[in-house]
């Protein structure tokens, strides 16, 4: 069971202020990546100091604080240019990367190359590009760590930790530069996999912030038009009362009777609307207003009547669970479960050959309700990970990513519900949703 997606809608371009972001898959400040190079920039120089003056080993200083000062003018400048907080787009964030690998690599070229112990430190642009960028940009800067790291084995200042120098056997820079290349590709795999993950959750509970806002919007739309229908109908009375007294006063052959015969009709004709509107307000859209109790079966009929579809046959059950005398539950009218329930039997309505079957059974303890379907079922291999967003679920077809599992079982989790997938003997697919009695039944309103 699949829903149509909700777009992800893809932050402005480089360089965009507080208000927007950068491209899409970016969420980075400037300002955080400056910091990390006013870190790095402090680290690198005390270490050259510090063995320089420290431990007396002569190093290039002037050459290596020359680098050091490279990115130090950068910072500046980026401080200077941009006195409001930034968000950076894919481009200038991979830029601020590369620039930072390759200023690494120059110090190490100038202090032992693979030899010098923080060579290590290459990983952390990659693990920063694999955090946040797209994988793209971070198999961009992987492969230009590893350019580094393979001319830094070949060419390097030595280390200047004995006289004449200071040198190490071939094959075990060889092992620096395989641990180093291995580290870089895992560490970008890994750290990406997980933040991608990450992402996805994010912009899949973004997406069931969005249609509770939504249905909650309904439900006050609803409500207002309840009302509008119940201040609009005094007034409309009044004018059909006056209209038809006009009326009887009138000759047939008066020169103002079509004009108030229209009246009346049109009088007649707003009423109809307003009932209409009242109608639907109360059972369809919103059940008068957020707060309204009603009836199970009313609840889910109103969550299915949105998704009823041509050749489709909907059947609805409703009863108690045993052959006891147990009264139907009056539950709370829930934005949350009337888009849950939505999204859930609009999927079986999609996939569903002939028809589609919700039960509804309750007892003094729990209600349940359960929806099946005729169609394929859903796939042995991809039960366990339903829920999940993004995922495809009974099809493969472009476009499948599976939101509206995730934001179903998220808001109805939200109103108390628990969710149970499977399919069912023969074929098709069966969704139970099963709440404790007394959590629907309770006056409050807000499912927390």
């Amino acid at each position: 069971m699949t829903t149509a997606n909700f777009a992800d809608t893809p932050p402005a371009g480089i360089g965009a202020t507080s208000d927007a972001g950068g491209e899409a898959g970016v969420s980075v400040w400037l300002r955080t990546l400056t910091l990390i190079r006013w870190v790095a920039i402090a680290g690198q120089a005390l270490a050259l100091l510090i063995v320089h003056f420290g431990f007396g080993f002569h190093v290039p200083l002037i050459p290596a604080m020359a680098v050091v000062g490279a990115s130090l003018i950068l910072n500046f400048s980026v401080s200077a240019g941009y006195a409001t907080p930034v968000r950076l787009g894919e481009k200038a964030a991979s830029a601020f990367l590369a620039f930072d690998i390759l200023q690494l690599a120059a110090l190490l070229y100038l202090t032992g190359g693979l030899e010098n112990p923080f060579s290590i430190l290459l990983l952390a642009p990659v693990a920063v590009s694999a955090t946040i960028l797209s994988l793209r940009s971070t198999i961009a800067l992987c492969g230009l760590s590893i350019i580094s790291i393979t001319l830094l084995a070949i060419v390097h200042y030595p280390l200047p930790w004995a006289p004449g120098g200071f040198t190490v056997p071939k094959i075990y820079v060889l092992g620096i530069w395989v641990a180093l290349s291995v580290g870089i590709v895992f560490f970008a795999i890994y750290t990406w996999r997980v933040a991608e993950e990450a992402r996805r959750i994010s912009n899949a509970l973004a997406a069931s912030q969005l249609a509770l806002a939504r249905e909650q919007q309904l439900a006050a739309l609803g409500g207002l038009a309840a009302a509008a229908a119940h201040e609009l109908g005094s007034p409309l009375g009044t004018i059909a009362v006056v209209s038809g007294e006009i009326a009887r006063d009138l000759s047939a052959d008066s020169p103002i009777r079509d004009d108030v015969d229209l009246l009346m009709s049109e009088t007649r004709r707003c009423r109809d609307i307003l009932a209409e509107l009242s109608s639907r307000s109360q059972i369809g859209d919103g059940a008068g207003s957020p707060i309204a109790r009603l009836p199970v079966h009313a609840i889910v009929q109103a969550a299915a009547d949105r998704h009823q579809r041509t050749g489709i046959r909907l059947e609805l059950d409703a009863r108690p669970h045993s052959d006891g005398a147990d009264p139907e539950p009056v539950v709370m009218h829930s934005p949350e479960i009337i888009h849950g329930l939505g999204n859930i039997i609009q999927n079986a309505m999609q996939f569903a050959r002939t028809e589609v079957r919700v039960e509804i059974r309750w007892n003094p303890e729990i209600i349940l309700v359960s929806v099946r379907d005729d169609g394929p079922g859903f796939p042995p291999g991809l039960l366990e990970r339903l829920g999940e967003p993004y995922i495809s679920s009974r099809t493969q077809s472009a476009g499948n990513m599976g939101l509206g599992i995730f934001i179903a079982r998220t808001l109805l989790h939200r109103s108390g519900g628990a969710t149970t997938f499977g399919n069912h003997s023969g074929s098709g697919a069966s969704v139970e949703i099963l709440w404790r009695r007394d959590k629907l039944e309770r006056v409050e309103g807000d499912f927390a």
